[in-house]
């Protein structure tokens, strides 16, 4: 089944920490905040300004770097260094309350297929820690960056519904030449008199122009036993994708199973 649908903003928040450092009791959190939280580039919108804004009582240092953004089929990032788009300043320094604008730029051409990008905002150590009591957490944050064709067109696909093994699998595609983000994957299983042995939520996340994510849900061997079909239903945006599958009671045994 094929649905048409619009792509979707993402809402990223406030920046969190990009690792914990292991530290003694005392241990601080820089904060700062990134606009917008997206930045999309075309045609006639070849520039953006990034604007970031230092919350804290003291200052702070950044170091910005952009890479090409890919996906693999769990939805995990690929990044690679790349010369496409282009910033200033790349290095800055905030007082407390300061804020400063980064000027983005695309220094390619715009394609058929929308082509994505990270910038990321890095925070460095400071220059001379003042209490050596305490650890502070360091935070990166990544800012897509979307080229978006001439003629965007949004189109998503369900596909490959199976149950191999007590594992119910099914791939979410994108047909269409722009990304788009499901607002909400849920898997239901149904017995044979249609009541519900489980109901399962999974997480939604950017699927990338002619990009697919693939999910899999492990179903336990008493709910397996108890199943006469499985549902999927992925909602983006003000559309649906659903479908469903028979489940052969030999499908929820483990190949290791006698």
């Amino acid at each position: 089944m094929v649905s048409r649908a619009r792509a979707l903003r993402h809402i990223v928040g406030r920046a969190v920490a990009g690792a914990l450092l292991v530290a003694p009791p005392s241990s601080a959190r820089s904060s700062f905040t990134v606009n917008p939280t997206q930045i999309h580039l075309g045609g006639r919108t070849t520039t953006a300004l990034l604007t970031l804004r230092n919350e804290e009582a003291l200052p702070l240092r950044f170091q910005l770097s952009v890479f090409s953004w890919n996906q693999d089929s769990r939805g995990e990032m690929e990044l690679d260094p790349t010369d496409d788009i282009v910033f200033y300043p790349p290095l800055l320094t905030l007082a407390p309350g300061e804020e400063r604008r980064i000027r983005i730029g695309a220094a390619t051409a715009f394609g058929p297929v929308e082509r994505t990008y990270r910038i990321f905002v890095e925070e460095l150590p400071p220059e001379s820690e003042g209490d050596q009591g305490a650890v502070r957490m360091l935070t990166k944050m990544g800012i897509p960056i979307f080229l978006r064709p001439a003629e965007p067109v949004a189109q998503a696909a369900l596909e490959a519904l199976r149950l191999t093994g007590g594992t119910f699998g099914f791939h979410v595609r994108n047909a269409g030449t722009v990304h788009f983000v499901p607002q909400d994957v849920r898997v239901r299983g149904f017995g044979l008199g249609k009541e519900v042995v489980f109901d399962r939520h999974l997480d939604g996340w950017y699927i990338l122009a002619g990009g697919t994510r693939a999910y899999e849900v492990q179903l336990g061997d008493a709910d397996c036993s108890r199943l006469h079909s499985l549902a999927v239903e992925v909602l983006i945006a003000s559309s649906t994708l659903s479908d469903e599958l028979d489940v052969d009671p030999a499908a929820c045994r483990s190949s290791a199973a006698p």
